[in-house]
């Protein structure tokens, strides 16, 4: 049984907001950080999926990554990444990547004014990354792959390396930012959502791709990478399959499970509540669980790395857990019109 939510003093998070994405709302909707209360609703282009937050200029960019549908089961593939102003909550610009499509993962360098997604290929080229100049919001670079659809994006804290996962390729795409060229494969049987360590050593890497073309004897757990040599060095086993991975500014390695039972009638079978496992990064030591929504789908924490916030997309909530105690202290009900509902997630901290 899920527990009660915990009494929690979030009053210092007066002014701060939760950003969500609802796939089918479609739709990203604010929320008040310290009390819950719902905000503003912006609407966004079909199928938004991810959201990345700039501090510097204040900036949520939001990528749209289909027509209608999901990842491999899709009416066709869009082009845009939608920017709106984190505080007026109105749209800034809509940046069509065309002919690039499928935009998902986002990952930002404030230090370099650089903007990462990851696209989906097609029969003239692999995957990629593509490469957006934040000042002038223009794209002014790729970078290849070398496998079909790079979901998630991460970089190294010096902004040089980057790592995509491949749900369909049996390896994580490591790429040099500066040359803009792949310079190693680690293998992994089909990944999911990463996270990289604050000094770059470590990746961690959630596998194997859930669903379709999943090894059958992989075990489910999050693989940690030595960056330096590009090798899977250890595995956290997880009960069930791992999709989001996050990692907070406390070292807590944040993992989302989704369990399922078998179902004839589809083919990720019938959802149970998901649970959200936490890792000590330092030590890989298994510090519990906490039970959440269906399918979770993205995870991020405050800056103190006090919450973790969670997404599900199925059930279109975000449960908000106390990483102290692993107790649940709110859950959010996310507007959508139909599965999927709720995905991806960005903290904005007040404004200075």
């Amino acid at each position: 049984m899920p527990q009660s939510p915990a009494p929690v003093d979030r009053t210092d998070r007066a002014g701060d907001v939760l950003a969500v994405v609802s796939q089918s709302g479609p739709t990203v909707s604010f929320f008040d950080a310290a009390t819950d209360r719902h905000l503003d609703t912006v609407e966004v282009l079909a199928e938004p999926h991810e959201l990345c937050f700039d501090p510097s200029r204040r900036l949520l960019c939001c990528t749209s990554a289909y027509h209608s549908g999901y990842y491999h089961a899709n009416s066709g593939r869009r082009t845009e990444v939608t920017v709106i102003d984190a505080d007026t909550r109105r749209i800034v610009e809509v940046i069509d990547l065309a002919p690039e499509h499928g935009p998902h993962g986002l990952a930002l360098d404030t230090a370099r004014n650089r903007l990462y997604v990851s696209v989906e290929g097609s029969a003239e080229r692999p995957g990629g990354v593509v490469v957006i100049d934040t000042e002038t919001r223009r794209p002014i670079g790729r970078i290849d792959t070398d496998a079909p659809g790079p979901h998630w994006f991460a970089i190294s804290p010096d902004g040089r390396t980057g790592y995509a996962t491949n749900k369909e390729a049996p390896f994580v795409s490591v790429v040099d930012l500066d040359r803009g060229v792949l310079t190693a494969r680690i293998e992994v049987p089909g990944s999911e959502g990463l996270a990289v360590s604050p000094d770059g050593t470590r990746a961690y890497v959630a596998g194997p791709y859930l669903g379709f073309a999943a090894a059958p004897d992989a075990t489910p757990g999050i693989r940690v990478v030595d960056t330096r040599s590009a090798s899977v060095v250890a595995t956290l086993p997880t009960g069930s399959a791992a999709l989001p991975v996050h990692l907070t500014s406390t070292g807590r390695l944040l993992a989302g499970e989704v369990r399922t039972v078998p179902d004839p009638g589809s083919a990720l079978g019938r959802q149970l509540p998901g649970r959200l496992t936490v890792f000590s990064a330092d030590t890989h030591r298994r510090l519990g669980s906490v039970e959440v929504g269906l399918f979770p789908l993205t995870i991020t924490s405050s800056p103190d790395g006090r919450l973790a916030y969670v997404s599900c997309v199925v059930s279109s909530t975000v449960d908000i857990i106390d990483l102290d105690t692993l107790a649940p202290v709110s859950r959010l009900a996310v507007p959508k019109l139909d599965a999927p509902g709720a995905h991806g997630l960005a903290y904005l901290p007040r404004p200075a």
